[in-house]
């Protein structure tokens, strides 16, 4: 199992460095211990109610490439506090990381408040997307009804004078996300059509695309 080490301290101060210190210590320990493979170690000093972590946001770009399994930290404490660590908890859960602590000795157990609040969040996301999903459905048949034939873009689909089929169709990829689609929910449509891809490949293409598109700016 492939893991991330996440420790976290509050302040910046030179005392907290020590902390920071025992918390990678410690968590290394337990990886080994468990027979976990650490891709990565990551610190923050930065408070838990703050989402706008240096840290954290390296995190999440590392699990969104689909090749972490999980995230090791001392407590949930560390993850975040409030609002914050509900969003993070959330967010991980979606995503099929599974979460260890110190505290736990072994995988986090949720507590019952925070299990309601998550399981609530996942029921209003997931009407979400059905009504997201509506909206989709009906714009396509409103736009094929109006002559739009996407199929014969793609060679031997409908139009042998077509464009030869591309690997992935990276276009595509970055509507859907615009239209605020996961990557997973991403790599599922594009499968529909067709092609053989993963979320993490996905998700490369399109940072791929966006960086191409920074550049040129």
């Amino acid at each position: 199992m492939k893991v991330i080490i996440y420790c976290r301290v509050s302040t910046e101060k030179q005392v907290q460095e020590t902390s920071l210190a025992r918390q990678e210590e410690e968590l290394s320990g337990a990886a080994g211990k468990w027979g976990f493979q650490i891709d990565s170690i990551i610190r923050d000093q930065s408070s838990g109610y703050d989402l706008d972590r240096p840290g954290l946001m390296e995190m999440l770009d590392k699990v969104s490439t689909g090749d972490i399994d999980a995230v090791l930290i001392q407590d949930e404490t560390r993850l975040g506090r409030g609002n914050a660590k509900i969003a993070l908890m959330h967010f991980l859960l979606k995503e099929h990381i599974k979460l260890y602590s110190l505290a736990h000795d072994g995988e986090l157990q949720v507590s019952e408040t925070d299990s309601m609040l998550l399981n609530i969040i996942g029921m209003i996301e997931e009407y979400q997307r059905r009504l997201h999903n509506i909206k989709i459905r009906r714009g396509m048949k409103r736009a094929v009804a109006k002559g739009y034939r996407p199929e014969q873009n793609l060679k031997k689909r409908g139009n042998v004078n077509g464009r030869e089929r591309k690997e992935i169709p990276v276009e595509e990829i970055v509507r859907l996300r615009q239209n605020n689609l996961t990557f997973e929910e991403i790599a599922s449509v594009i499968r529909g059509f067709g092609y053989n891809v993963s979320k993490a490949t996905v998700h490369r293409r399109y940072q791929e695309y966006m960086d191409r598109k920074a550049d040129q700016n």
